[in-house]
């Protein structure tokens, strides 16, 4: 088989996989963030007699974030939600995960990720315009920021299902098993 194709796709995929563990760990302290601000949150409103509305809307941003942003990471560590009786049994061989894993990324994945992407720009961008911030009193400005993980996340998901099917057509153009 053409080995520069090989080495091609080989060397993007891992690419993108860089990409994505980066991202995946930096967005992961968001969990250490958002423990700390519920126990400070709930501390307060318990011990105190406190609470604050924008406290209680960055932790579910810091929620909302840490999925979105998270997605692409979970895809890379195969942690993402599939049928695994059927995936993982005995006649699964490598080739035809690899099949299941290219056809699922083309015709599944990217194009649900396209239109989700093509569908949360207009909301994006109508936050941005209108400068939309929290309909409660006291809550958090510049609520785009937040929409605007929407589409960001989806596109990192893209791009990790395109290293996906990369290594997935590496598995099928490679050497074939004994």
């Amino acid at each position: 088989m053409n080995t520069s194709l090989l080495t091609w796709t080989s060397r993007a995929a891992r690419t993108i996989d860089r990409f994505s563990e980066a991202v995946g760990r930096a967005v992961s302290w968001l969990v250490l963030m958002m423990v700390l601000l519920m126990i400070y949150d709930v501390g307060g409103r318990y011990l105190f007699n406190t609470g604050s509305v924008a406290l209680q809307e960055l932790e579910w941003h810091l929620f909302a974030a840490l999925f979105l942003l998270g997605a692409a990471y979970t895809l890379k560590h195969d942690d993402h939600v599939r049928l695994d009786v059927v995936y993982q049994s005995r006649w699964m061989t490598p080739r035809r995960r690899a099949w299941v894993n290219l056809l699922g990324s083309l015709l599944l994945l990217m194009p649900f990720c396209g239109l989700v992407i093509y569908s949360a720009m207009p909301f994006v961008t109508n936050a941005f315009v209108y400068n939309e911030g929290s309909p409660d009193p006291g809550g958090l400005p510049y609520r785009w920021i937040l929409k605007a993980c929407i589409p960001l996340g989806f596109a990192m998901l893209v791009l990790q299902g395109i290293s996906l099917a990369l290594a997935s057509l590496n598995v099928l153009l490679g050497p074939r098993e004994p």
